[in-house]
C-alpha cells in the first residue's frame, strides 16, 4: 500500500504490469468502511502479493485475529514490506495470523534517491522476525561507526554504501553541494543513508530507524523506533510515536504519543516505567518520558 509520491508507488504500478502481473488498486483506508477491508480485497481479488507497512499492521492488530479469520487469504504467497522498521509483535502477527505461518515476509529497504533497495529478503533465504536476508547485489552495503570502520556483529551503526549504486541519483535539483554534504561527506567516501542498522551473529541485517532522527537525552542517544517498540511490546497501546523536544536540563526530553487499547488513569505511568526499565533513565529517575494518551475514534 503506497502512494505516487515516492519510489514504491511508481514501482508498484510499472513493475508488475511490465512483468505481466495484475495490480489491485483500491483508494481509501485499509479499515474503512469495514475493519477487514484489506482482507476482503485479498479474498475477493485473490491477491497473491500483499504489500503492507508495519504501521498499517499495528493499526489492524487492534481489531483482533477474528477479524482476519473471517476472510479467505489462501491466495497469498508473499507479504512484502518497506519504508519503516518492524517491531517483533507486528511482524509475528502478520506472519502467524495473516499468513498462517506459511507466507514469507519479504523485507525491503532502500530509497527514492537510490532508485531501489539496499537490503532485502528473498523467498530462498531463512527468515527472522524484522530481518533482511542481506544486501542487494552491487550496493557495497556495510554498517560502520562514525569514522567509517565496520562495527562488530550485533552492534548498531550507520548503514552505508561503499560504491555508487546503478540507480543512484547524481544530485539534488540545483544544489550539487548540498547533495554532497548530505550523503557523501558525512563519512568521506561513503554514501550515508541516514538509517541505523546492525548485522547479527547469523548474518541477518536489521534497520533500527533513522539516524538523523536520533534523540539525545542527557548524553544518551536513542532512536524513536527503539522507544516505540518498547511501548508496543507492553500490549497496552495500538500505535505509538516518539519524538524529541527541547529540555533545559537534559538537552532533549522524550515525548510519546500513544493510541491506547484501553485508557486508564495509571497507563501513562506504566508506559513510562516500561521505557525506563528497558532503555534506562539517564537522569537516574524512573520517569523518563512524557506520554499523552489519545483514544482512537470509534469509527
Amino acid at each position: 500500500m503506497s502512494d505516487m509520491g515516492w519510489l514504491v508507488g511508481p514501482i508498484i504500478v510499472a513493475g508488475p504490469t511490465l512483468l505481466g502481473g495484475t495490480v489491485v488498486m483500491a483508494e481509501g483506508a485499509p479499515d474503512y468502511p469495514e475493519r477487514g477491508r484489506i482482507w476482503r480485497l485479498v479474498q475477493d481479488f485473490r491477491v497473491s502479493f500483499l504489500g503492507i507497512a508495519p504501521t498499517i499492521a499495528r493499526a489492524l492488530m487492534q481489531y483482533g485475529d477474528v477479524e482476519v479469520a473471517r476472510y479467505d487469504r489462501s491466495s497469498l504467497r508473499i507479504v512484502a514490506s518497506t519504508g519503516e522498521p518492524w517491531n517483533p509483535d507486528s511482524w509475528l502477527w502478520v506472519f502467524n495470523t495473516v499468513g498462517g505461518a506459511r507466507v514469507p515476509i519479504i523485507n525491503y529497504s532502500g530509497g527514492t534517491e537510490i532508485g531501489g533497495g539496499i537490503l532485502t529478503g528473498t523467498v530462498l533465504h531463512p527468515l527472522k522476525p524484522c530481518s533482511f536476508a542481506g544486501s542487494c547485489p552491487g550496493m557495497g552495503a556495510d554498517v560502520v561507526d562514525a569514522s567509517g570502520n565496520p562495527v562488530p556483529r550485533g552492534e548498531v551503526g550507520e548503514l552505508v554504501m561503499r560504491v555508487p549504486s546503478m540507480g543512484l541519483t547524481r544530485g539534488l535539483w540545483k544544489e550539487p553541494e548540498r547533495y554532497l554534504e548530505s550523503y557523501w561527506k558525512v563519512i568521506p567516501g561513503m554514501w550515508v543513508h541516514g538509517d541505523f542498522a546492525s548485522i547479527d551473529a547469523d548474518g541477518f541485517w536489521y534497520v533500527h530507524g533513522r539516524s538523523d532522527d536520533t534523540i539525545k537525552v542527557a548524553g544518551k542517544r536513542v532512536g524513536p523506533a527503539e522507544i516505540e517498540s518498547v511501548l508496543l511490546a507492553t500490549g497496552k497501546v495500538a500505535e505509538a510515536a516518539a519524538i524529541g523536544t527541547a529540555d533545559e536540563v537534559k538537552g532533549q526530553a522524550v515525548v510519546c504519543v500513544c493510541v491506547a487499547r484501553e485508557a486508564g488513569p495509571t497507563l501513562a505511568d506504566e508506559l513510562s516505567q516500561a521505557v525506563a526499565r528497558k532503555l534506562g533513565a539517564p537522569s537516574g529517575r524512573a520517569r523518563s518520558c512524557s506520554l499523552p494518551i489519545c483514544r482512537r475514534p470509534a469509527t
